[in-house]
């Protein structure tokens, strides 16, 4: 009886030992960042990618302040010797000169919905060996967006970005107009998920709504004066920061509440 105790005893131990949390983790790119950041100890994050503290491009470029950003992925990936790594999705050379299978990789694909957020925040709390983080993340999300106000003007609106490029359906941003009640040009022009629209295009559609990136709203280069032609100055503009839609993840909760308050906030 007392050797059966000590062989369950140490089959325990070693079940525990191979689903334990992982202790260095890094991330190669800036979706994943937002979030390793949101869901694992600052303990557990090795390194994340080399975008991780642009507030352009990330929304948890401040909390990434004080973390190790990675500046020659390969090379210093290989010194951390990592047991997990994050990215969007890895492939076979990311990480040039790694032994096949040495490390834990999961691989994200983009997400294109609130759906997808919440199934790799599932995932990616279960990775970090926290998947009740993920859960209590989820319930925060879900009640923010529940808590939304309802939009007092709706309408027809056009993702509108440098040289002319406008965001189409079946995207994040698509995603996130049908959420505060806006339709999205491109649906009813037929474009893809990313389409070059010309200036006089655009005009000729009438879109009640302009949504720009905050990063556009002034001149500054050839890509960004289109979007301040004198022909568009009439439509109404909803200017939200990069960082809120170039990655799913926490900061869709944001970029619904921006918009909503932009969209309420115009007379």
């Amino acid at each position: 009886m007392t050797r059966f105790l000590t062989l369950a005893a140490a089959a325990l131990t070693l079940t525990s030992a191979a689903h334990a949390a992982p202790r260095r983790i890094v991330s190669l790119n800036v979706c994943a960042d937002q979030y390793l950041i949101a869901l694992a100890d600052k303990g557990q994050i090795a390194a994340l990618s080399s975008n991780a503290r642009d507030p352009e491009l990330s929304a948890a470029a401040e909390a990434a302040l004080g973390l190790r950003v990675l500046r020659r992925a390969s090379e210093e990936v290989l010194a951390i010797r990592p047991d997990l790594i994050l990215g969007y999705p890895i492939g076979p050379n990311r990480v040039a000169g790694a032994p096949p299978g040495q490390w834990t990789m999961l691989g994200l694909a983009s997400a294109d919905s609130y759906s997808a957020i919440l199934d790799q925040i599932r995932q990616v709390a279960r990775a970090v060996g926290h998947p009740e983080r993920g859960e209590r993340l989820i319930a925060r999300m879900n009640r923010d967006l529940a808590a939304l106000p309802k939009a007092k003007r709706g309408g027809v609106a056009a993702y509108y970005q440098r040289r002319g490029y406008m965001t189409g359906t079946g995207t994040l941003v698509d995603d996130l107009m049908r959420r505060v009640g806006l339709v999205n040009l491109a649906g009813k022009l037929g474009k893809p998920a990313l389409a070059q629209v010309p200036l006089e295009a655009m005009v000729a559609a009438r879109p009640d709504w302009l949504i720009v990136e905050s990063g556009s709203v002034a001149v500054v280069d050839q890509g960004t004066e289109m979007l301040q032609h004198p022909a568009l100055k009439s439509v109404p503009r909803i200017s939200v920061p990069q960082s809120w839609t170039v990655c799913g993840g926490p900061a869709y909760v944001q970029a619904a509440q921006g918009i909503i308050a932009r969209l309420n906030a115009h007379k």
